[in-house]
């Protein structure tokens, strides 16, 4: 499978580094100059086993180079605001016009209509419009702001990957064609909450944060500090997983009895709060480990590659000098694999130029910087 992606930030390329990470040759368009969040090339993991040629868009002969890539791809993936990709020549009708199975995958937060189609956002903005924000953090703080993973790479990413992988076996299919695929985060953060949605309108939901089974409201599905400023994390919602972890935490009975009176939760939630003050997480660890109390140490991103777990299912690798997540899901006959490191901008101009059979990439070799 042949994937051009236009270089941008965020969603657009995790999406093609997922692709990639799962043996697409993906062919990524950079820019002259960078795309703008000045991280060191070598670092950007989410350009690992890609290629990259240099193309100025804004060039006479640009677009036509971008559009002699699509005509050999199977997908093409850009995350401009709507119409950019249009006015620069490189849209789906002039893309499809020349490859018709051609699968045009588009990567924005707002989507590609609607009255915020055209605005600037970020991650932040979109996850905030569609209530999924508002229900990160205590019920008296600010929202919890989830880093960029839950917006950018969940709603994002992986709905353009699945929107992408569906439109190509349709392409594929007989009597099948190509076509856009419009992925939106605002579209893919608010499908995330499906469920919850069906909880809220079964009343087994309260629309505050804080204060349901899975938003940190239960005293049981949370997080704790340890006597050394670290944390446990406790998700024990069965009956069967709780008994195990109060009799390990050493909770009074009379406390462990609270669980199922909502009205006693605060006094609940004190009582497993002293208890996880009186060790380690280090010792809180050991005392856990070998039961089904489904209660975990919280690790550093430094810290999970050590992990025995992760260590022994390879969940970390260490490619290029860069210790990193591994190629995921797994498959049994044709694995993943981490083959190159982070492309550097226009690196591969003349392998690409060969292995693609694209003449006119080959003729910007020695411009801007690239080949």
């Amino acid at each position: 499978m042949r994937v051009v992606e236009l270089a941008g930030i965020g969603p657009g390329p995790f999406a093609a580094m997922l692709l990639a990470d799962l043996g697409a040759d993906v062919v990524r368009v950079d820019r002259p100059g960078g795309a703008g969040l000045g991280i060191d090339p070598a670092y950007d993991l989410t350009n690992r086993n890609k290629r990259s040629v240099i193309v100025d868009l804004k060039a006479a002969d640009g677009p036509a180079q971008v559009i002699d890539l699509a005509e050999r791809a199977d997908v093409l993936i850009e995350g401009y605001r709507p119409g950019v990709a249009e006015r620069l020549g490189v849209g789906p009708d002039a893309c499809l016009a020349r490859n018709p199975r051609l699968v045009y995958g588009r990567m924005t937060g707002w989507g590609q209509d609607g009255p915020l189609a055209r605005r600037a956002g970020h991650d932040i903005a979109y996850i905030a419009l569609t209530g999924t924000l508002g229900m990160f953090g205590r019920p008296d703080e600010p929202p919890t702001v989830p880093a960029n993973l839950v917006g950018d790479y969940a709603g994002g990413s992986l709905y353009l990957v699945i929107g992408v992988l569906a439109a190509l076996q349709h392409a594929r299919s007989e009597g099948g064609a190509g076509q856009v695929v419009d992925a939106a985060i605002v579209d893919g953060a608010a499908h995330l909450a499906t469920m919850i949605h069906g909880m809220l309108a079964a009343g087994g939901w309260q629309d505050r944060r804080g204060s349901n089974l899975l938003d940190g409201g239960c005293p049981f599905y949370g997080t704790y500090e340890t006597s050394d400023g670290q944390y446990m994390a406790v998700g024990a919602l069965e009956q069967q997983f709780y008994a195990e972890f109060t009799r390990l935490l050493g909770l009074e009975e009379s406390a462990a009895d609270a669980r199922r009176d909502m009205a006693r939760w605060g006094e609940l939630r004190e009582s497993i709060a002293a208890r996880f003050r009186t060790r380690t997480r280090d010792e809180w660890t050991a005392v856990f480990e070998d039961s089904d109390a489904c209660v975990a140490p919280v690790l550093s991103l430094g810290e999970a590659p050590s992990h025995p777990h992760l260590a022994a299912r390879s969940t970390f690798l260490t490619h290029s000098g860069i210790t990193q997540p591994a190629p995921a899901p797994r498959f049994s006959a044709t694995p993943g694999t981490v083959r190159g490191g982070p492309a550097r901008p226009g690196a591969d101009t003349a392998e690409v130029a060969r292995d693609w059979d694209v003449p006119s990439i080959a003729r910007t070799i020695g411009k801007d910087g690239d080949g």
